[in-house]
């Protein structure tokens, strides 16, 4: 019988590798439990025929059958006794449009996609990344959002992320005599935006209606309950909690911009519509996440060259991969037990648990210290 470890792997590459959403790979878990297909590389000896009866659909099959190939693959031809970064595999290059051609969403969401590593968490565990808590706070926040919200875009996770990033730094800057005076959400200036909790904190939002990025296949109400009974032993009802309903795609707003142009307090006094209220960029939030993590050579590590330019920014964009891969599995392993709402809780508890140590006070403003992916790992729910 499978373990929770093995179907939690089963559920990490549909939704990571064979690219599948999140609730529609949790409804297929029971079925190819059932058939035996619990592994990556039990997938790539089945056929297409076997797997699309196992999961309804030709598709589907071919797209998960071609997944497992490519991890197989991957996995005879790399050596993954160490972790250093000559190891890591190159960054992945991401869609971009023609000079001044607007991207269709598709192709919009392909270009904010973020590096990942597919490195097991025995050797995740040996890494220790360099870094401030304002990009750790967003990584936790774009990694717990996927399970949390799972039918937001990937913009739409990333400027999620940087609007409760920047309000827990504007707390923290009003704490420590940095920021004086009311915020912009103090003063109103949200008033009229819907609300939503994300790392336990409230932030405005603004939705996107008519935004569609992609087809996704419709998750059927028995299937997803079927498979948290098998997974968890939760009832349809928690299931059902875990998957967000079909709500349209959201903006975080900035309402520190909206203060300083100085625009009416509320929504029944704005010309036109709120598409006008200034947001939290996806790609500024993705362009400071992949500049911000170092790594910490080990001990008996030789001081090598400095790395400058083009390879200073690789090793960075695979340094986020590596934390993003240790979230996603920490995450993997409390999802199919919390609901949405107390998976959002606990992960303000993990990051306060695992963020840089720095001085305390202004002198700690900003500062740099370590994060252990080992940390991170610790905190998954263990059988």
């Amino acid at each position: 019988m499978a373990s929770q470890q093995d179907l939690q792997t089963l559920l990490r590459f549909l939704s990571q590798d064979a690219k599948i959403p999140l609730a529609s790979a949790m409804g297929k878990i029971k079925d190819l439990q059932a058939a035996k297909l619990i592994t990556p590389d039990n997938i790539a000896k089945s056929d297409i025929a076997s797997l699309q009866k196992v999961l309804g659909d030709e598709k589907l099959a071919r797209q998960v059958l071609n997944a497992s190939k490519r991890v197989s693959k991957k996995r005879t031809n790399s050596d993954l006794s160490t972790a250093s970064t000559s190891t890591i595999p190159p960054p992945v290059k991401r869609a971009k449009a023609s000079f001044g051609a607007p991207m269709d969403p598709a192709t919009f969401e392909a270009s904010l996609e973020l590096p990942y590593s597919s490195f097991p968490a025995s050797e995740l565990e040996e890494i220790v990344l360099i870094t401030n808590r304002a990009p750790l706070v967003l990584a936790v926040a774009v990694t717990v959002l996927k399970y949390t919200m799972p039918k937001q875009p990937l913009s739409s996770r990333l400027s999620l992320a940087q609007a409760v990033c920047s309000a827990n730094s504007q707390s923290k800057a009003k704490y420590l005599g940095i920021q004086n005076g009311a915020s912009a959400d103090d003063e109103g200036w949200g008033e009229g935006q819907p609300l939503i909790t994300v790392l336990n904190r409230q932030i405005r939002v603004m939705k996107r209606w008519g935004y569609t990025w992609k087809e996704e296949p419709e998750v059927k109400e028995e299937d997803l309950a079927a498979s948290q009974a098998t997974l968890a032993g939760d009832d349809a009802q928690d299931a059902l909690e875990t998957v967000a309903p079909d709500e349209p795609a959201l903006w975080g707003v900035d309402l520190e911009a909206l203060k300083k142009s100085n625009g009416p307090v509320t929504v029944g006094l704005r010309q036109g519509s709120t598409s006008d209220l200034p947001i939290y960029r996806p790609e500024s939030t993705r362009a400071y996440l992949l500049k911000s993590f170092g790594i910490k050579p080990s001990g008996d590590a030789k001081p090598g060259k400095m790395l400058t330019g083009k390879k200073a920014a690789e090793e960075k964009e695979r340094n986020l991969g590596l934390l993003l891969a240790s979230l996603d599995l920490l995450c993997q392993s409390w999802a199919l037990t919390l609901n949405s709402e107390d998976l959002d809780k606990r992960a303000w508890g993990w990051y306060c648990s695992v963020r840089p140590e720095v001085k305390s006070g202004v002198a700690g403003w900003g500062g740099k210290g370590d994060v252990k992916l080992a940390d991170i790992l610790r905190l998954r729910r263990t059988e």
